[in-house]
């Protein structure tokens, strides 16, 4: 969907004053999570926004206020040109670079500039998104180091992976010997499939995760293991801002491979 100019304005206003500001005493960034685990991620940024308005270096705030901004951002889709979803994508990586500043030993900062640095690279050009994917793997990893337990930084390392893997010879090598994109040399199947299936071992309610293992396992030719991946989101409630997309993937996923066989 495209947002309307003032909904655009209104999220590009941070720190923003809003009727929010009024409550005296209120616990904004307790409200804003709620509002997240709620899915209403615009509800959350608004109370992010306060917290940010009261104290814009508020840890919390600010890696919490990027992921709703990545929520919302999202509803967008990547193959879709929007000015209004790359501005959102923007703030959100600044929201997460303020977190890290404020906090640089604690693993949700560092996954949430992962998260936006990715988000964000989809809007720049061939040779600054390869120059960035060195920054979204040292956050993820940094993420990790911090949190062995985290399991959207091993989403994120994951889906790095697969990512660079999905490109064709011709795009490896020019990226590795023209863009500066040494570090794509890490990438490999192994990794995709390790980290995206962790992330599912820590989080095997996250819909999310479940949806791009089996994008991996199609890569690779692992139909069947696609398949009981794809089976579980259908079994799964919905619990995040997203889910019914991707549960909607993910049934467009499953008719798509029918039939087919193991590689």
């Amino acid at each position: 969907m495209r947002f309307a100019g003032f909904l655009v304005a209104a999220l590009l206003a941070v720190p923003a004053v809003t009727p929010l500001a009024a409550q005296d005493g209120v616990d904004h960034v307790a409200l804003g999570v709620a509002a997240r685990d709620a899915r209403d991620p615009r509800a959350a940024l608004q109370h992010f926004q306060e917290a940010l308005r009261q104290d814009s270096m508020n840890y919390a705030a600010n890696w919490q206020g990027a992921l709703a901004l990545i929520d919302i951002g999202k509803e967008t889709s990547d193959e879709a040109k929007s000015t209004a979803r790359d501005s959102i994508y923007a703030m959100a990586e600044a929201y997460a670079r303020r977190a890290v500043a404020s906090k640089p030993d604690d693993a949700d900062g560092h996954f949430a500039l992962a998260n936006a640095i990715g988000r964000a690279s989809l809007t720049k050009g061939k040779k600054e998104r390869v120059q960035r994917a060195a920054e979204i793997r040292t956050e993820a990893l940094k993420a990790i180091q911090l949190n062995p337990r985290h399991d959207g930084a091993y989403h994120i390392l994951g889906r790095w992976n697969a990512e660079i893997m999905r490109l064709s010879g011709v795009q490896k090598f020019f990226a590795k010997n023209f863009l500066g994109g040494d570090v794509f040399n890490q990438a490999s199947w192994d990794g995709a499939v390790s980290n995206m299936e962790k992330a599912v071992e820590l989080n095997p309610r996250r819909v999310y995760h479940r949806l791009d293992l089996a994008e991996i396992y199609v890569d690779l030719g692992r139909f069947s293991d696609a398949r009981t991946q794809l089976q579980r989101v259908a079994a799964l409630p919905v619990g995040d801002a997203g889910d019914e997309r991707y549960k909607q993937e993910s049934a467009d996923l499953l008719r798509a491979i029918e039939g087919k066989k193991d590689s």
